[in-house]
C-alpha cells in the first residue's frame, strides 16, 4: 500500500508481519497479538520493531509492550472512524517519540488531521491513491491550514483565531468610543 507524509510519496521501510507465518527480516510491524512473542527475535536480529495497534485498543495496556518500538501503526477500518486520532493524540502525550503511521482508507482532506494528531505518514489502499492522486493529497495539505486541536505543534487553532478576532473587534469599539 502506498505511503504518504507531509512531502508525499515515500519508501515504506517496514514489512508487516503476516499473522501466523515466520518474522520477516529488516524493519517489521508486528501485530499486536504477536508483539510480545516476537519482539525478541526482531531485536536480537538488530531489527527496527513496529507494532500495528487496532483503533480499539486501550491507551494504557499498549503503552508498556512499545518500549524498543520505533514504528507504531494505528489501524482505521474505515475514514468515517476517527477513534485512531484519539489513541495517536494519546501516545504523543504520553511521549512515543517513534514513527506513528495511520493505517487504512483515509482520504487526503484528512492528512493535514493527522498530522495534526501526531501522525507523522498515512498507509492508505492502492484504490484510494487511485481515486485520490498523490497531488490532491499534498494539494489538500497546502489548502486545509486551520484545525481545531490545540497543542499539536503545528500553530494556531481555529478557536485561537477566532477569539483573537473577537478581542480585535472589542479593541475596536472601545477606541472608537473613547475617540468619540
Amino acid at each position: 500500500m502506498p505511503l504518504i507524509d507531509a512531502l508525499g510519496l515515500k519508501e515504506d521501510g517496514f514489512t508487516r508481519a503476516a499473522q501466523g507465518a515466520a518474522v520477516p527480516s529488516g524493519g517489521v510491524i508486528l501485530p499486536l497479538d504477536q508483539l510480545a512473542s516476537a519482539r525478541g527475535e526482531v531485536l536480537a536480529r538488530g531489527d527496527r520493531l513496529g507494532a500495528h495497534l487496532p483503533n480499539t485498543a486501550k491507551l494504557d495496556e499498549v503503552w508498556p509492550l512499545l518500549d524498543d518500538v520505533a514504528l507504531v501503526s494505528i489501524d482505521f477500518p474505515s475514514f468515517a472512524d476517527g477513534r485512531g486520532f484519539s489513541l495517536a493524540r494519546g501516545l504523543r502525550r504520553r511521549g512515543f517519540g517513534g514513527t506513528l503511521r495511520a493505517f487504512g482508507p483515509l482520504i487526503a482532506d484528512q492528512l493535514r488531521h493527522a498530522l495534526g494528531c501526531g501522525f507523522d505518514e498515512v498507509e492508505t489502499p492502492e484504490a484510494v491513491l487511485g481515486r485520490q492522486p498523490i497531488a490532491q493529497w499534498t494539494s489538500a495539505l497546502q489548502a486545509i491550514t486551520l484545525h481545531y486541536q490545540r497543542g499539536s505543534g503545528r500553530g494556531s487553532s481555529i478557536l485561537d483565531h477566532r477569539r483573537a478576532a473577537r478581542e480585535a473587534s472589542h479593541e475596536r469599539r472601545l477606541a472608537h468610543a473613547l475617540l468619540a
